[in-house]
């Protein structure tokens, strides 16, 4: 076996079908489109939610509820993920920086501390928003809470 002589796996190569030329062919005239209508016209493109002159879905269902455009997105994070990240990496200042490192929040994100979990060591963290558990917890334990 050499150069000269590959040649693709028996059935995986078929040919493509030749539209539109002739009728001899079985698919000219109408070239596989079938017979008038827009579908069948040059430059056909139907419309998102189009469903050919029925009253679209998002027509016929009711709309419902709104949206606060005030509404203040926090990234939440536990105190117990703290905890652990203080007593594997002996960590004492929870800042922006500290979580873009260790990919609890990227650059732009609010942070809330939220209460889940207990604290037993000490550290100081610095974040947008506190739950009142979350700030109790960390100063029972002798730390220290602050908003940015």
């Amino acid at each position: 076996m050499d150069l000269s002589n590959l040649k693709p796996a028996e059935g995986s190569v078929k040919n493509k079908k030749r539209i539109g030329r002739g009728q001899g062919s079985g698919r000219g005239g109408t070239s596989t489109r079938g017979h008038k209508g827009a579908k069948s016209r040059s430059g056909y493109s139907s419309k998102p939610g189009f469903e050919g002159g029925q009253m679209p879905l998002q027509r016929r269902v009711p709309k419902f509820g709104f949206k606060n455009i005030n509404r203040v997105n926090y990234n939440s994070i536990n105190v117990d993920i703290l905890e652990t990240l203080a007593t594997s990496k002996n960590i004492t200042l929870f800042d922006m920086d500290v979580f873009i490192a260790n990919g609890l929040a990227s650059k732009n994100d609010l942070i809330k501390i939220l209460g889940r979990g207990e604290v037993k060591s000490k550290f100081e963290v610095k974040a947008h928003a506190f739950s009142t558990t979350a700030k109790s917890s960390i100063e029972a334990a002798g730390g220290v809470t602050s908003t940015i």
